[in-house]
């Protein structure tokens, strides 16, 4: 008798049904996901078997498939076919002959050899048969083998996605490194996540910091917290609304390419920014942008206005897209996709934020803005999900694959943003755009957010874009409502 690959029912072979001679098989593909997610669940970080440098040797190949991915499925089908549920392992040994590769199909099989009717026990030969019809592994294994018959129906296993947390952020940081530092104004960094931030990025390559704040205070932080501070420039200010007016006024005389929040709350930062005639406004509509690395989404996701702009009008809007545009075009290539969102993805006049979706959309078409596919209206799902999109009839070069999501208002951006934060164990580093530097508002970001912040400022003032706002206004009325 011959078991192969299973069915909707789970059963066993009991000690009394099993005959010499009978077998059980099943065949599997090595992914390279399979050898990550063993590595997840074992803790296993043995160099040799997760570093890069290791990645594609035939060592780590062979190490991870022999040891682990092959043991692993003669045991899997010795528990689930032969005998099968009901199984008590008692010893194993395996022989390593050959490398299982990445891309390997190994057909894997285990025997009934000889029974033990005393004790129940069963000796199964084992074996695993690459799609060359290598043996690469061989060996046996004794059991003692169910008396009960069991049958079920077989458990659906969860879906397992893997995702190296942070690995968009870092490349963010790789590629602004190699662009060399610009220099930026801290803006009162008098606690530890502050100095820390700005001492970290500076060790980084992607900042030279210049401190601006208390400086009695921005050295007993550095001190308690034992960070080195001794070559860093520390432009002394009284307090946190004067830290924030002198940086503000080092960006607009060029002295530093951008102002990084410390320790003070963002409306100080964007009440001297937001100055008329000594602010660093522009003939732009300022704007937030959240850079945000999702684990379930494949790309960096652009969600704006989520922390300056709290009801935005339709002019107002055309600038944040631009922004953000302009944003991506330097963090992740041309053309990115814009999505309007609205609760629905048709156009109802009885919601404003669907008009606008269409009319933003119409001004891509004539060219008020440019260098991006802009769509909606878009509800989120259609944005973001294929699968939506595709179920609810949409059509559309952005629905599910949008790169940058343009909320209705500041409480829904703000909404958004946390809850993929919160519940979706996402990153975000958040900037200001259309001033005449980037203003990098990092919050209570952790270090990985901050690092990635400042990149994106590095590759935003290094990186030509298309709309680039211009230095040389301050018109007063564009100045836009605080969300803060």
């Amino acid at each position: 008798m011959e078991l192969t690959e299973p069915g909707v029912f789970i059963e066993n072979r009991t000690f009394d049904e099993i005959t010499p001679g009978e077998t059980a098989s099943l065949t599997r593909t090595l992914s390279r996901a399979d050898i990550e997610l063993f590595a997840v669940m074992s803790g296993d970080v043995n160099p040799a078997h997760v570093d890069e440098e290791y990645a594609h040797s035939d060592m780590f190949h062979a190490i991870i498939a022999h040891g682990m991915w092959g043991a692993s499925l003669i045991s899997a089908l010795m528990g689930t076919k032969l005998p099968g549920p009901g199984t008590i392992y008692l010893e194993q040994t395996l022989r390593f002959r050959h490398p299982v590769l990445i891309g390997d199909t190994v057909t894997v099989s285990v025997t009934a050899l000889d029974k033990e009717p005393q004790r129940k026990r069963i000796s199964l030969d084992c074996r695993c048969v690459n799609q060359r019809g290598e043996v690469v592994i061989d060996g046996t294994a004794k059991v003692i083998a169910p008396t009960e018959k069991i049958r079920r129906l077989r458990a659906t296993l969860p879906t397992v996605r893997l995702y190296e947390h942070g690995v968009l952020f870092r490349e963010l940081v790789g590629k602004a490194t190699a662009l060399g530092p610009i220099r930026v104004a801290v803006v009162h960094p008098v606690n530890r996540d502050s100095i820390l931030g700005a001492v970290q990025t500076a060790q980084a390559g992607l900042i030279v910091p210049v401190l601006v704040g208390p400086e009695n205070r921005i050295r007993a932080a550095a001190a308690d917290n034992d960070l080195d501070i001794g070559t860093l420039e520390v432009v002394a200010t009284e307090h946190s609304h004067e830290a924030a007016s002198t940086a503000v006024a080092l960006a607009r005389s060029g002295q530093v390419d951008a102002v990084l929040q410390g320790s003070l709350h963002t409306g100080e930062i964007m009440q001297s920014a937001l100055a008329a005639g000594t602010g660093l406004a522009t003939d732009r509509r300022m704007s937030h942008v959240f850079v945000m690395e999702v684990p379930a989404y494949p790309r960096l996701l652009f969600i704006t206005d989520a922390a300056l702009n709290a009801a935005p009008d339709l002019a107002a809007k055309r600038d944040i897209v631009q922004n953000a545009i302009d944003l991506a075009h330097a963090v992740s290539g041309p053309a990115p996709k814009v999505a309007i969102l609205s609760a629905v993805e048709t156009v109802n006049p009885a919601l404003r934020s669907s008009l606008d979706a269409a009319a933003l959309a119409k001004m891509a078409e004539r060219g008020q803005i440019i260098g991006g596919i802009v769509d909606g209206p878009l509800a989120f799902d259609d944005a973001v999900s294929p699968a939506a999109a595709r179920v609810n009839g949409i059509a559309s070069p952005v629905a599910g694959q949008a790169d940058i999501l343009v909320v209705p208002d500041l409480e829904s951006g703000n909404m958004l943003a946390k809850q993929l934060d919160s519940l979706g164990d996402s990153q975000a580093a958040g900037i200001v755009l259309g001033a005449r530097v980037p203003i990098l508002l990092t919050g209570r970001a952790a270090a990985p957010e901050h690092m990635a912040a400042c990149a994106i400022a590095v590759l935003m003032l290094r990186s030509p874009r298309p709309g680039k706002p211009a230095r040389d206004k301050d018109p007063a009325d564009r100045a836009p409502t605080s969300g803060r």
